[in-house]
């Protein structure tokens, strides 16, 4: 009798074992994703900041390109309005906060091919540097969505591998979005002077 009951409590043991090890692995690519959609954000937002002061720039320059400027100020109005909650990272709201931060960065494209129509602008210090932070600011971008797309597609596999699927369904860990290519994009744009 004493037999059984040792067997019974080792392979129950062995279960909350492995429910705690697969739970608990859940929750650290949980976080591992929330983290690298964090610092997606950070970049997002430094270019954001990084914003005004090109603006300001190259007022000084072309101030009858008011529509251009006007358009890049609206474009970071709403992408900075949209935001996205690591706790809640739906499709839909993904796709929202990529369309307005894919809408900022026409504008600024546009903004930056300006300075083709102003050599004085070009040889602006200020422009110089601003042109430079923001080319950095978005390579450190596409590195971080990278990061996250990565951090996602190793809790993505996690989530919907057996066994540990059975946990994720009894837990609610669902599914979180990649990053995707906006659409068109595969298409080189046109520069127009």
């Amino acid at each position: 009798m004493k037999k059984g009951w040792i067997i019974v409590i080792a392979i129950v043991a062995v279960i909350v074992i492995w429910f705690a090890g697969g739970y608990n692995s859940l929750v650290k690519q949980e976080e591992t994703v929330k983290t690298a959609w964090a610092q997606v954000e950070n970049q997002y937002q430094r270019r954001s900041d990084l914003i005004p002061n090109l603006v300001n720039t190259v007022k000084g320059y072309a101030e009858h390109e008011s529509q251009t400027l006007e358009s890049v100020v609206a474009a970071r109005a709403r992408a900075t309005q949209t935001t996205v909650d690591p706790e809640n990272l739906t499709a839909e709201s993904f796709q929202q906060f990529q369309e307005a931060q894919g809408e900022l960065s026409a504008a600024l494209g546009r903004l930056l091919m300006i300075q083709e129509a102003y050599p004085d602008l070009k040889a602006n210090q200020n422009f110089s540097e601003l042109q430079a932070q923001l080319e950095g600011t978005e390579n450190r971008i596409a590195t971080e969505r990278r990061n996250y797309n990565n951090a996602v597609r190793v809790y993505n596999t996690r989530v919907r591998r057996f066994p540990t699927n059975i946990l994720a369904g009894m837990f609610g860990f669902e599914r979180y979005p990649n990053f995707e290519a906006a659409e068109g994009s595969e298409q080189a744009p046109v520069v127009e002077f």
